[in-house]
């Protein structure tokens, strides 16, 4: 049966999709109280959520144990996207700093990236961690466009890219700069493709809306040939995870749209309100964390997260 699914808050497009979701499981609304939530990281060591709220300059930890809610960290520095390195660690994206940050297993803060060629980079945004180690990111100029997710300043680098951390010199190099506004970025699962959404719309309104499918050359270090894997018919695509399947859950401005290998749009989980971002989690990774504007939402998939 394809269309909206009365009651499920899924809307079927293609056959492929029935089989990523379970008729009877319901989407959740864990908490909410959030101005626009961001950043989902699952931590399966202690079995909790970490997500950003970023105009409220916090960030925020759900405990799959108790359901409960705290402050995990107050100032965040209006941190954004957050990410979990192979040692378990914290790696955030941090607007108001200009910086990318990890928070090492003490509790104290290691400055992993503030600038680029000697200048302040403009916001980081969304960040993700390769297999070698290396940290990957998108810088557009969000922080600095305004003071209600930042302070608003001047960019002092021209344009906004998507950059790399060496693990090992730490060197920070611009490995994509014919971004608009590079935004959400994820590896394929063998690593040979780097997905990174372009929200350029949001302030251009003959800007992209799309994610990119771009080569990740043999060397493992710098970008190759590049193409538009999907079009986003409902808003923009923010931030996405990809299944062990190779299909790709986007946030967007009707909730979850699910796109499989090929780009196509084969269904939607829909939410009550715009989302920003979202992740895997769970001790199987079958349950998928959606961070609404407001709230945090979660539904288990027939599905499981890479």
């Amino acid at each position: 049966m394809f269309g909206i699914l009365e009651g499920t808050g899924y809307e079927v497009l293609d056959a492929e999709f029935e089989e990523c979701i379970i008729g009877h499981a319901r989407v959740e609304r864990l908490w909410t109280g959030m101005r626009w939530s961001e950043g989902t990281a699952w931590f399966p060591a202690g079995r909790y959520l970490i997500w950003s709220d970023i105009p409220n300059n916090r960030l925020m930890r759900w405990d799959e144990t108790d359901g409960s809610v705290s402050v995990f960290r107050e100032p965040s520095n209006n941190a954004n996207g957050n990410t979990r390195d192979a040692q378990g660690r914290l790696v955030s994206c941090e607007h108001l700093t200009r910086r990318v940050t990890r928070t090492e297993h003490d509790g104290m803060i290691t400055v992993l990236a503030d600038s680029y060629n000697g200048s302040a980079l403009n916001s980081p945004n969304d960040v993700v961690v390769k297999s070698d180690g290396s940290i990957w990111f998108t810088d557009p100029s969000y922080g600095i466009m305004m003071d209600y997710e930042g302070e608003r300043a001047k960019p002092e680098i021209d344009g906004c890219h998507v950059y790399r951390i060496d693990a090992k010199t730490k060197n920070v190099t611009a490995v994509a700069v014919d971004f608009n506004k590079p935004n959400g970025l994820a590896f394929s699962n063998n690593e040979d493709y780097l997905f990174v959404s372009d929200t350029g719309i949001t302030h251009d309104p003959d800007g992209p809306k799309h994610i990119r499918k771009i080569v990740v050359n043999p060397d493992g270090q710098t970008l190759g040939k590049s193409q538009i894997f999907s079009e986003c018919s409902v808003g923009v695509f923010d931030g996405f995870r990809l299944d062990t399947s190779g299909r790709v859950w986007c946030s967007a401005a009707d909730g979850v749209h699910c796109l499989n290998s090929s780009g196509k749009l084969i269904g939607k989980i829909l939410i009550p309100e715009m989302t920003g971002n979202l992740c895997f989690g769970g001790p199987k990774l079958n349950r998928l964390f959606v961070a609404g504007t407001s709230s945090l939402y979660s539904v288990y998939l027939n599905v499981n997260g890479v």
